[in-house]
């Protein structure tokens, strides 16, 4: 019997998916499913609640977005998707914006810092997917604008940065506002003690799908430290940003000084944007989007963008600062070798920080090579630049209350379906 090399294990054909969906992802290129949208795509399709664990730069969003777009074009419901950044957010929708408009599907963004009016126009819209951070999506159902009454497809991505951010509280709360029985897709780069409890609390018999142990790195990721002391690490920075010509993505470990390597850089006649929980939603939307087009060379975050960018071709990932979390060096360096591509991760360490540097190696069950620290050009310090919200932080939540909502997603009546 001859057998069809197009529907043959590797080819997004083998997997269940519809042929309008597989039309589109004809005419984008997109031909060999990476290894987790291989084994999560024909048991979400299924309705299996799923369990994936993959790290980052995996191709996770099409993993459960294709499964339940797919489901919401062929039958009622609505489906949620809660992330833990705005970034992520947007990026979310983007890669589901692939398909959605051909499926007649709309979408809608709730995120902290964005106009709420905005996105209360949105809910009045009625989109079948809402994709949503936990403390705006709550915000929401304090003030009635939404109900999740209909979902019945519910995507929590990257669940362990959730947690690890004190989100535990509101995903609480949004669990009590979705019906009981729904799909469940549960996607995680790392598999704590929490996860597990959460798992085994809110799913039904979920499929555990594992691409690649905690901890492993990109297999195209040429990673090297330089133990430095803490005021080489800026002419460190210089010169390797005159050798490597293409994109950079520069990690900080705090707020303030990711501001200040920015004004570093650009008084060194960098293009450079800062990225960080400072900065307002439109300045952080402009410096990401200005990094994507080429306008930005160099872009300056913290961990809070660590899973949020999806930048093609990022060539070097340099940690200025180690990680406060170990875990974090991983999902930082994922942002380069994206889809098979080569990229290369760099760590500056000081002389104090070996544990540190002990507890990444353990994690990523390798040593990183250390690299001798080259001839470095005299620095001249740059004056500190604050801005005027350098120290506002924002309020806390107050407690929220339960909802009783409309049937639809928004609150107009004249919505429901």
């Amino acid at each position: 019997m001859n057998v069809d090399p197009q529907r043959s294990p590797g080819s997004f054909l083998s997997l269940g998916i519809a042929p309008q969906i597989l039309r589109i992802l004809e005419a984008k290129k997109f031909t060999v499913p990476t290894p987790i949208q291989e084994q999560s795509i024909p048991s979400g399709i299924a309705g299996k609640d799923i369990v994936g664990i993959a790290q980052t730069g995996t191709g996770k969003t099409f993993a459960f977005g294709i499964p339940m777009l797919q489901r919401l074009a062929q039958g009622p419901g609505r489906g949620l998707v809660v992330v833990p950044t705005r970034e992520l957010a947007y990026q979310v929708e983007q890669s589901l914006n692939t398909f959605a408009p051909a499926l007649g599907i709309r979408t809608a963004v709730l995120v902290g810092g964005a106009s709420m009016g905005l996105q209360k126009q949105m809910i009045r819209n009625n989109p079948r997917i809402v994709i949503a951070t936990p403390g705006r999506l709550n915000d929401h159902l304090e003030q009635r604008t939404i109900t999740l009454r209909e979902v019945n497809i519910l995507v929590l991505d990257e669940a362990d940065r959730m947690l690890d951010m004190g989100f535990r509280p509101q995903i609480d709360l949004i669990l009590k506002q979705v019906p009981r029985e729904r799909q469940t897709l549960l996607f995680s780069a790392t598999m704590p003690a929490e996860i597990l409890r959460l798992m085994k609390a809110e799913m039904k018999l979920p499929i555990s799908i594992e691409v690649a142990p905690s901890g492993t790195t990109a297999a195209g990721v040429q990673q090297e430290l330089f133990v430095v002391n803490k005021f080489e690490k800026l002419p460190l920075l210089e010169t390797l940003l005159r050798e490597h010509k293409g994109s950079i993505l520069v990690f900080s470990r705090t707020k303030h000084g990711a501001k200040k390597i920015t004004h570093a850089l650009r008084a060194m006649g960098f293009t450079a944007a800062e990225i960080h929980a400072n900065r307002t939603l439109s300045q952080r939307r402009e410096a990401l989007d200005g990094f994507k087009r080429g306008a930005y060379r160099i872009l300056v975050a913290t961990d809070i963008a660590a899973r949020g960018i999806d930048v093609a071709g990022i060539e070097v990932v340099i940690n200025f600062d180690l990680p406060n979390d170990p875990h974090d060096y991983v999902h930082r360096i994922g942002r380069t070798a994206r889809a098979g591509r080569e990229g290369r991760a760099i760590s500056f360490a000081t002389g104090d920080q070996r544990n540190d540097i002990r507890n990444i190696e353990r994690i990523i069950r390798s040593s990183l090579r250390r690299t001798p620290t080259p001839l470095l050009p005299k620095h001249i310090p740059v004056p500190e630049h604050r801005s005027p919200d350098h120290d506002r932080h924002r309020p806390s939540r107050p407690p929220f209350r339960n909802a009783r909502s409309p049937r639809s997603f928004g609150r107009n009546r004249g919505n429901r379906r």
